[in-house]
């Protein structure tokens, strides 16, 4: 199929989908998932984009400079648009608790985080049973769209104590770096992974096709004294993560 025919609007743009930029950037990094636009193509002129959508100049060019500001296409002065290269596979240890920053620079990426909430809030039920909080508690939160070197990775939602993170404001780039700043760095942390297909909203953050395989993963972490410190919940790219654990043999 050629990127003209994926574009036309009569198969996705339609009335309370949202923005009309959103939607056609979902449209073109679905193209880019797909392989109709491979990592090095151009991207049609914009002015040729909106001929295609019906779509304004404004609009198309709030779409693209979204794809931009994610990663997921590069805009060279004078050349046009461009995709940029897939993301790259990743091998996480599941023996090491680490922070993404943490495993970013190890593998020499500059990682940056998009926000996309955080604050105090009223416990839900699961939290207030993980964490050990009360119905007129409150939770701290905070959830950010993880990228590397300009590629989105992964999304990520913590909930943590009040008492162990006061302002969630204060959160620049790594959380455990704050908390271990505090003397509250977890030690140790159990995990859940589960295989998903991405919904419209993550798959979008993630420029992925909607339903994208992803990966969820749970993890409760523990202070030294055995305590809740923190509870998360992670989604994954799907072609970006291989986890990795060691086994040993059982011995009688």
């Amino acid at each position: 199929m050629t990127i003209a025919a994926f574009l036309a609007p009569e198969s996705w743009l339609a009335q309370g989908a949202g923005p009309r930029y959103v939607q056609l950037h979902k449209r073109i990094s679905a193209a880019v998932a797909e392989g109709i636009l491979p990592p090095g193509a151009p991207l049609p002129p914009e002015r040729e984009i909106a001929a295609i959508t019906d779509l304004s100049r404004v609009t198309v060019r709030k779409a693209i400079s979204l794809l931009a500001d994610e990663g997921l296409i590069v805009q060279k002065q004078g050349s046009g648009s461009f995709v940029s290269n897939l993301a790259p596979q990743i091998e996480q240890s599941l023996s090491r608790l680490t922070s993404f920053t943490e495993d970013m620079a190890r593998r020499g990426k500059v990682a940056t985080a998009r926000w996309l909430e955080r604050g105090l809030f009223m416990p839900s039920a699961e939290e207030m049973e993980v964490l050990g909080l009360h119905p007129d508690d409150s939770v701290s939160r905070i959830a950010r769209l993880r990228s590397a070197d300009g590629q989105p990775l992964a999304i990520e939602r913590a909930s943590l104590p009040v008492d162990i993170l006061p302002n969630p404001l204060i959160v620049e780039v790594s959380l455990y770096e704050l908390l271990d700043a505090r003397g509250l760095r977890p030690v140790r942390a159990t995990q859940k992974i589960s295989a998903i297909n991405l919904g419209a909203e993550d798959a979008g953050l993630l420029a992925v096709a909607i339903g994208a395989a992803g990966l969820r993963i749970e993890r409760i972490s523990y202070l030294t004294d055995g305590r809740v410190a923190e509870f998360t919940r992670s989604l994954y790219r799907g072609d970006a993560y291989n986890f990795v654990a060691e086994l040993r043999l059982a011995k009688d």
